[in-house]
C-alpha cells in the first residue's frame, strides 16, 4: 500500500508560484538580448540534444543549481555572482517554477521563470538552436 505524501508535487509548484514571479514567453522573447539578464535552461542534457536550445541560454542542470548558486560551494558558478537578472526554465514550467523558488529563498536576485517552459518559447515562435552533441569517449566504452 503506497503512503500519502504531505505535499504532492502540484501543491509543491503551487505554493512555488504563490511566491515568485511567473512571465510568459512573450516577455522571455523581450529579454532575450537584454546584456543584464541571463536565461536559465534547466533541463536535462537528453533534453537539450533530443529538444534543442535557446541560443544564448546559459544550462545549468537542476540538480546542480543550488550548488552553482552558493559561492560557498566547491562547484559556485560565477555567473550566478554577476548581479544579473536570472529567467528559469524548463521543458513546461514545473521544475523552473520550484527552482526558482529555492534559488529566492538563498538570496538570488532579481529571478522569475517563463510560465509553460521551454514549450511556450517554441509556441511563441522563439529562436532554438540544435544542441551540439556531447563529446563521446571512445576510451570509455571499449567495445566499440
Amino acid at each position: 500500500m503506497a503512503s500519502k505524501l504531505k505535499k504532492g508535487v502540484s501543491e509543491l509548484v503551487a505554493e512555488a508560484n504563490a511566491e515568485i514571479q511567473t512571465i510568459t514567453a512573450v516577455q522571455a522573447l523581450a529579454l532575450q538580448n537584454d546584456p543584464n539578464t541571463v536565461l536559465v535552461d534547466l533541463r536535462d542534457i537528453r533534453e537539450l540534444e533530443r529538444d534543442g536550445r535557446i541560443p544564448g541560454a546559459f544550462h545549468a542542470p537542476r540538480g546542480m543549481l543550488e550548488f552553482w548558486v552558493d559561492p560557498q560551494s566547491p562547484y559556485h558558478k560565477e555567473i550566478f555572482g554577476s548581479g544579473k537578472r536570472f529567467v528559469f526554465f524548463c521543458a513546461g514550467g514545473l521544475r523552473s517554477a520550484l527552482a526558482t523558488q529555492i534559488v529566492q529563498r538563498m538570496g538570488l536576485e532579481p529571478v522569475c521563470h517563463i510560465e509553460g517552459g521551454f514549450r511556450a518559447w517554441k509556441e511563441a515562435g522563439g529562436p532554438v538552436e540544435a544542441h551540439a552533441p556531447r563529446e563521446r569517449n571512445p576510451a570509455a566504452n571499449p567495445h566499440k
